[in-house]
């Protein structure tokens, strides 16, 4: 009886420790987990890199060499992007003060338009058109709402930082205990669910190395064949835009964002049948590349069926966020392996 009482105090306990850590860290569960994404990603190339000659036996020097191209690989392209923002946003700062100089008057195409042109050029006169209407327009950026949404832009990005920088810190950490912490990994599966929990880690690293490699190949492409479209509708800086619908179509969806707004732009610049071609051919890469390809990629490594890859990556993407894109299929992987072995267990005799 007593024996029953320690055994139920020390889990009492433990539990009570649990959900304390858990609290003291659930700020920073997130980019943990960013970390050990990112590990189990590219621990082949760690492993290969260990094993070079110039880094064999130097798990330090590895760690922190992969650490800082991982960070570099992110974070120039980011802030290349930051800077060119920054530039886009004084160009647009000087054709504002401008306007309200003396006003915009509306493009030629507006009027073209189908049934609302005729208004829609009235409306441009009275709002933009003379100086006097575009300093009624524009006067909410003399105010205070316009600067306190660049302060909390700019907290927003201050904040980011420093969360990147606190996850390649995890990043660097996972790399130099990796070794052991997969051993107490499996060693932990194999108690929760005897030699079979083994398995189900085998299949959750599988799915998470298959989820990023199906959304990173999959950008690349997009941003290769919408850069390709860019140049062909006659885009300036078709390159860059290429790499920015490469960088948001690792999120499902998301690059039509980038083709979008150029289709606009090509439009409104009077380019009709260039921006609506360039708005059909994206439409038709991303329908392809998100439905098609992706689920391909990450279920075929994993078995995972097509819909339950493509529910896992919409699912975890809505409830999870942008982390959610890779515990998606994941926990569906483990899910499916479950299912199997239970199905397996009924029909033996």
């Amino acid at each position: 009886m007593a024996n029953n009482l320690d055994v139920r105090a020390r889990l009492i306990g433990g539990l009570i420790l649990l959900l304390l850590g858990g609290w003291v860290l659930h700020s920073y569960l997130a980019l943990l987990a960013w970390a050990v994404v990112l590990a189990i990603t590219t621990w082949p190339v760690y492993q290969r890199l260990l094993g070079s000659d110039a880094l064999h036996g130097k798990s330090t020097w590895g760690a922190v060499g992969l650490t800082l191209l991982i960070g570099a690989v992110i974070l120039v392209p980011l802030g290349y992007g930051l800077s060119r923002l920054l530039d886009e946003a004084q160009s647009l700062g000087q054709v504002l003060t401008d306007a309200q100089n003396v006003g915009i008057p509306p493009p030629v195409w507006l009027e073209t338009i189908p049934m609302i042109g005729h208004w829609a050029k009235e409306n441009w006169a009275n709002a933009l058109g003379s100086p006097s209407g575009a300093k009624a327009s524009l006067h909410w950026l003399g105010t205070g709402g316009a600067v306190t949404y660049t302060k909390e832009f700019a907290s927003q990005i201050l904040h980011r930082f420093f969360g990147f920088l606190l996850t390649l810190l995890m990043l660097f950490f996972v790399y130099q205990h990796g070794k052991g912490l997969s051993d107490q990994v499996l060693a932990s599966s194999r108690k929760l669910f005897g030699d079979t929990g083994i398995r189900y880690a085998v299949h959750a690293t599988s799915a998470v190395r298959a989820t990023v490699n199906g959304l990173v190949l999959v950008g690349i492409g997009e941003g290769l064949l919408l850069g390709v479209g860019y140049a062909f509708a006659g885009l300036s800086h078709p390159a860059i835009l290429g790499a920015l619908t490469g960088v948001f179509a690792m999120i499902p969806f998301a690059a039509k964002l980038i083709f979008g707004a150029c289709a606009l732009v090509l439009v409104a610049e009077g380019n009709m049948v260039a921006g609506t071609g360039l708005f059909v051919f994206g439409v038709v890469v991303i329908l392809l590349a998100d439905n098609y390809v992706r689920p391909a990629l990450i279920g075929g490594a994993v078995k995972l069926p097509f819909l339950w890859t493509l529910l896992g990556i919409f699912g975890g993407l809505e409830n999870f966020g942008l982390l959610g894109l890779f515990l998606g299929p994941t926990l569906m992987a483990v899910l499916m392996s479950i299912w199997r072995d239970w199905i397996e267990d009924v029909n033996m005799p």
